[in-house]
C-alpha cells in the first residue's frame, strides 16, 4: 500500500509543479510589455476537461492507451524547461497542464471508487510533497530550478508513471458510481473549489507566503520566513490530519476561517501570522468536504467552471496588483479586501448549500468509506512534514552571518541599487543564481532590490529576499509587506539592521510606491540608507509628493545618508533638484547626464567611486553602484571631488570588481554583465 500511496505522491507532486508552474510564465509576457499581450489566454487551457463534453470524448478518453499517453506527455512536458525560446516553452508547459487536469478529471469521476479516493489523496500528498521541496530549494520548485534537478524530476516522475501504468488501476472498471443521495448545486460547488484551489494557491502555496503577509520593519519584523514557515507547514498538516472532516460543512468554521482571512489582511506581525495559521488549518480541513461535493457533481462543467473562476480570481489579483496598466485597475486598486470576500463567500456558498436529500445522510468515499487509506495517506503526509522541517534544520548554516572586519580608520563600503525583475531574465526564466554571482562579484555591503516581491501566484510564489540572503550570507528587510500591492522592495545587508521603516508613498493616481528607510551599523558608524521605487513617470504629481516626503527623510536624518533611488526623472529636473535642495543631498556623480530611473545621493560620507554595470540580460534595467568612506570626525572633513577613470590613481583596496571588465565610454551591449556609460569612476581628495 505504501508503495501505492508514494507513487500517488509523486503524481500529485508532478501535478502541483506544472500548475504552479504556468502561471509565471504565462505572467512574463505583460510584464515585460507593460500591456496585456494576449498570452494570457493560454490560461485558458485549465479548462482543458470541457473537451470532455463533446459526445464519444469521455469515453475515447477513458480508454488505458489514452489516459497512459496523456500522463506521458504532463511529464514530457516537464523538459519544456529546457526549451530555449520562451514561447515554446509556453506551449510545451500549457499542453502539459491541459493533459494533466484531463487525467484529474477521468480519475477524480472514475467508475472505481478505489481510483477516485487515489486521486484525491494523491492530490492532497503531492501539495505536501511540494512544499516540503521548496523548503529544501529555499522557496523555489526542484523541477524549475536547473537542468540537473529538472532531469531528476523527469526521471523520478517517470519511474511514477510507468509503475501507474503497469498497475493496471487505470483500468479498473468497478462498476461502482458515486451513489448521489444528495444534490449539491454544481454552479455553487463550482465557485467554491475554483476558490479553494486559488485560496490554497495564493496563500499557501509555499510556506514563507504570510511571514510576508505579516512582516514588518526592525527591530520588531515580526515572523520572518526562516525559521516561522515551518509553522505554516505544521498548521497545514493539522489541517488536513487532525480537523475532523465534518468540520469542513459547518457555518460557525467557515465563520472561523472568514475572520481569520480578513485578520491576516488587517493587521500586522504576531496578530497577522495567527490568523494566517488559522486560515491554513481551516483550508486544508476543508479539501475532503469540498471534494467531495465536486465528486457528486457533473463532472465536466463543474470541473471547467471551477477553474473559470480560478481565472477569475487570479486575474483579479493581477488587476489590484497592475492596475496602473491594465484596462480597469480604478475599480481594483488596493482592493484585496474584494478578493477577500470573494474567495470566501464563493466558499461559504459551495460548501454550506444543498438541495434533495439532508447532506449528512451521505457519508463520503473520500472521507470513510476508504478509512484505511486516508489513515495511510496521512502518514506519507506526515513524512513529508518531517522531510520539510528536515529542510529546515538543513538550512541553520546558512542563517549565520560574517560581518565583514575593516580597518580602522577606513571604513569603508559599497552601496547597490538594481531594478530586479522579479527574479526572471529578460527570456522568462530564473536569474537567481545568475544574478547572486554578479552581485556577489560587486562586493557590495549594501543592495536594494526593487521590484523583489515575487510571492504572488503569478510571480512563482518565490521569497526573493530570504533566498538571496541565504544565498550571499547577508541581513535582510523585505517591504512593505507583500498585501500593499507594491512591486517590492528588498535590502541586503552584509552588516546589522539596526532598525528600519516600511512606508507607502504618497500615490493618488498611480501605482503604489514603496520606501523603506533602514540604519545600519557599519563598524561601529551608524549610516543611514532611504532606498525606493518612485511612480510611473506619467504620473507626474504622484512622483511630486513621492520627492517631497522622500526629501524629508533623508533632509532630516541624523546619521550620514545614501539614498538609494527609482526615481524615474532625467536629471536636473524638478525631482531630482528637490532631492539636492530640500532633501540636502549631494549627487554621486553630477556630471553623469544619461540617467533616468536610477540614481545614488548621499550626504556626510567622503565618495570614493562610482559604477554601472550592465544588466547582461538579467533585468531591464542596469546596475549602479558607489563607494564611500565613513569619514573619522563627522563634523569636519572634505568630500573627495577630483574625477579619474584611471583605476590605477587609487589603492587598491578601494577600486571597483575587476570581473567586469575595464572602463567603457559607451553603452554596453554584452550579453554580460559589464561596466559601461563612463564608468567606473574614482574619486580623489
Amino acid at each position: 500500500m505504501y508503495r501505492v500511496l508514494i507513487r500517488e505522491c509523486i503524481l500529485g507532486f508532478l501535478f502541483w509543479s506544472l500548475f504552479q508552474g504556468l502561471p509565471q510564465l504565462i505572467w512574463f509576457f505583460p510584464m515585460n510589455s507593460l500591456e496585456l499581450s494576449g498570452y494570457e489566454a493560454y490560461a485558458l487551457i485549465w479548462c482543458m476537461p470541457v473537451v470532455l463534453r463533446i459526445p464519444g470524448v469521455w469515453n475515447f478518453a477513458d480508454q488505458y492507451s489514452v489516459k497512459s499517453a496523456l500522463r506521458l506527455t504532463s511529464l514530457a512536458s516537464f523538459a519544456s524547461f529546457q526549451v530555449s525560446e520562451t514561447l515554446e516553452r509556453l506551449i510545451i508547459l500549457a499542453g502539459g497542464n491541459g493533459a494533466a487536469l484531463t487525467v484529474f478529471a477521468l480519475t477524480l469521476w472514475s467508475k472505481s471508487e478505489y481510483q477516485r479516493s487515489l486521486t484525491f489523496w494523491g492530490l492532497i500528498m503531492g501539495f505536501f510533497a511540494t512544499l516540503a521541496g521548496r523548503v529544501w530549494y529555499t522557496t523555489l520548485m526542484p523541477p524549475w530550478w536547473s537542468v540537473t534537478s529538472n532531469n531528476v524530476v523527469i526521471a523520478i516522475g517517470l519511474i511514477a508513471t510507468i509503475d501507474k501504468i503497469a498497475s493496471g488501476d487505470d483500468t479498473v472498471m468497478e462498476e461502482k458510481p458515486i451513489v448521489i443521495t444528495r444534490k449539491p448545486s454544481w454552479l455553487l460547488t463550482s465557485l467554491g473549489f475554483g476558490s479553494l484551489i486559488y485560496l490554497t494557491h495564493m496563500c499557501f502555496a509555499e510556506v514563507s507566503i504570510i511571514t510576508r503577509w505579516a512582516v514588518s520593519s526592525y527591530p520588531d519584523t515580526g515572523p520572518l520566513p526562516y525559521p516561522w514557515g515551518a509553522v505554516v507547514f505544521v498548521s497545514l498538516v493539522i489541517g488536513i490530519s487532525i480537523v475532523p472532516s465534518s468540520f469542513g460543512g459547518s457555518a460557525i468554521w467557515w465563520l472561523v476561517g472568514t475572520l481569520a482571512f480578513f485578520s491576516m489582511y488587517y493587521f500586522n506581525t504576531w496578530t497577522s501570522f495567527a490568523a494566517g495559521n488559522i486560515l491554513a488549518i481551516y483550508t486544508m480541513s476543508i479539501w475532503p468536504e469540498m471534494m467531495d461535493r465536486v465528486s457528486h457533481c457533473p463532472p465536466i462543467r463543474t470541473i471547467a467552471l471551477s477553474f473559470v473562476f480560478y481565472l477569475a480570481e487570479i486575474f483579479l489579483m493581477v488587476w489590484t496588483v497592475a492596475y496602473n496598466f491594465v484596462p480597469g485597475g480604478v475599480y481594483t486598486r488596493e482592493r484585496t479586501d474584494y478578493l477577500i470576500a470573494v474567495i470566501m463567500v464563493s466558499l461559504g456558498l459551495g460548501l454550506l448549500t444543498s438541495t434533495g436529500k439532508d447532506v449528512s445522510s451521505n457519508v463520503s468515499y473520500i472521507k470513510t468509506k476508504q478509512g484505511y487509506l486516508a489513515h495511510k495517506a496521512k502518514m506519507v503526509i506526515f513524512f513529508c512534514l518531517l522531510i520539510g522541517l528536515a529542510g529546515f534544520v538543513a538550512r541553520i548554516g546558512k542563517q549565520k552571518k560574517v560581518t565583514p572586519v575593516r580597518d580602522f580608520p577606513k571604513k569603508d563600503f559599497t552601496a547597490l541599487i538594481w531594478t530586479y525583475h522579479f527574479g526572471y531574465d529578460n527570456k522568462g526564466w530564473f536569474s537567481l543564481e545568475r544574478s547572486a554571482k554578479m552581485l556577489e562579484n560587486t562586493g557590495a555591503d549594501f543592495i536594494t532590490l526593487l521590484e523583489s516581491d515575487a510571492s504572488k501566484p503569478f510571480h512563482g510564489n518565490h521569497d526573493i529576499a530570504m533566498w538571496l540572503g541565504e544565498r550571499l550570507g547577508m541581513y535582510h528587510d523585505f517591504g512593505p509587506s507583500t498585501k500593499a500591492h507594491t512591486w517590492g522592495n528588498t535590502l541586503l545587508s552584509k552588516y546589522p539592521i539596526v532598525k528600519s521603516k516600511h512606508y507607502l508613498l504618497p500615490s493618488p493616481l498611480g501605482e503604489l510606491a514603496p520606501a523603506v528607510t533602514a540604519t545600519v551599523n557599519i563598524s561601529g558608524s551608524l549610516v543611514d540608507f532611504v532606498t525606493t521605487h518612485m511612480g510611473n513617470d506619467r504620473d507626474i504629481l504622484d512622483r511630486k509628493l513621492q520627492s517631497i516626503r522622500l526629501s524629508k527623510f533623508t533632509a532630516n536624518s541624523e546619521n550620514p545618508v545614501v539614498f538609494l533611488g527609482y526615481v524615474t526623472s532625467k536629471p536636473f529636473t524638478e525631482n531630482y533638484v528637490r532631492f539636492v535642495s530640500e532633501g540636502r543631498m549631494i549627487d554621486i556623480d553630477e556630471t553623469d547626464t544619461q540617467r533616468f530611473c536610477e540614481y545614488i545621493f548621499f550626504r556626510g560620507l567622503q565618495r570614493l567611486g562610482y559604477a554601472r554595470i550592465s544588466h547582461g540580460g538579467l533585468s531591464d534595467t542596469e546596475v549602479q553602484m558607489a563607494r564611500f568612506r565613513i569619514p573619522e570626525n563627522p563634523g569636519v572633513f572634505e568630500d573627495h571631488k577630483k574625477l579619474t577613470i584611471n583605476a590605477d590613481d587609487v589603492p587598491v583596496e578601494q577600486q571597483f570588481s575587476k570581473a567586469f571588465g575595464p572602463y567603457l565610454p559607451g553603452h554596453s551591449h554584452s550579453d554580460d554583465h559589464r561596466y559601461h556609460m563612463s564608468t567606473p569612476k574614482y574619486f580623489l581628495p
